[in-house]
């Protein structure tokens, strides 16, 4: 073969080549890529269900501190603020969530031989509380509201609950639920919280956690702490 000829078969098969290469680099390049869909949020478990009841728990605490500090001024809180506080407490503290920690998570610890001296406490405080709860509601009346001695009495027994609840939802959060988590593997855990959940709509009613948050928001306005960066540290 001439040299001539030789050059014309190399240019052939290299341009046939380069063909084949751009066909098959088109032929294998990746689709473009696919717009991810918005996944679900992480379901909330359990323990994270009780924690967060008692934010909505500490901040009617901090309700009921402003109107304790209120009721020995000369400008008292209304009447229907504190029953309303009162009755936030009944309805959410007491007939849902203090229910719940008796009904299944108490005595799932006391099966298991956990916890048992604490919540022998929390059993106590719970009945204490609620006798708190009935005479905050019979005292907070307008024409209680009138006279010096029952508006002290009755910043007494809100300081009185909340002095005795502060450290019982700690020792709960801190002590209770991290031992309650410990009796149940991860499939258990997951199907007691959507029981929780269940729960939560059956006895507050399809606002559940999120009306309690909204209620306990403008109760804080009634009593003018809603603004956080009030209580900032100058």
């Amino acid at each position: 073969m001439s040299r001539a000829a030789s050059r014309r078969l190399f240019l052939s098969v290299t341009s046939l080549a380069g063909v084949g290469l751009v066909w098959s680099g088109t032929a294998s390049a990746a689709p473009p890529p696919r717009s991810k869909e918005k996944s679900r949020p992480a379901e909330v478990n359990a323990t994270e269900d009780l924690m967060r009841e008692h934010g909505v728990i500490r901040r009617t605490l901090l309700v009921y501190e402003a109107c304790a500090s209120q009721l020995g001024t000369g400008s008292p809180p209304r009447a229907d603020v504190i029953s309303s506080a009162a009755n936030l407490i009944r309805r959410f503290a007491e007939n849902y969530h203090e229910r719940l920690e008796e009904e299944q998570v108490f005595p799932r610890l006391e099966k298991a031989g956990k916890q048992g001296d604490l919540i022998r406490v929390l059993r106590e405080q719970h009945a204490a509380g609620r006798k708190l709860t009935e005479g905050i509601l019979k005292s907070a009346t307008p024409a209680a509201l009138q006279e010096a001695g029952q508006r002290q009495s009755l910043a007494g027994s809100l300081q009185s609950f909340v002095r005795m609840y502060q450290p019982h939802a700690a020792r709960e959060d801190t002590d209770l639920f991290p031992a309650f988590h410990a009796l149940f593997d991860e499939a258990e855990f997951h199907e007691l919280g959507e029981r929780f959940e269940e729960r939560e709509h059956q006895l507050l009613g399809s606002g559940g956690f999120e009306g309690a948050v909204a209620e306990v928001a403008q109760l804080e306005k009634s009593v003018g702490i809603h603004d956080l960066a009030a209580f900032t540290v100058r």
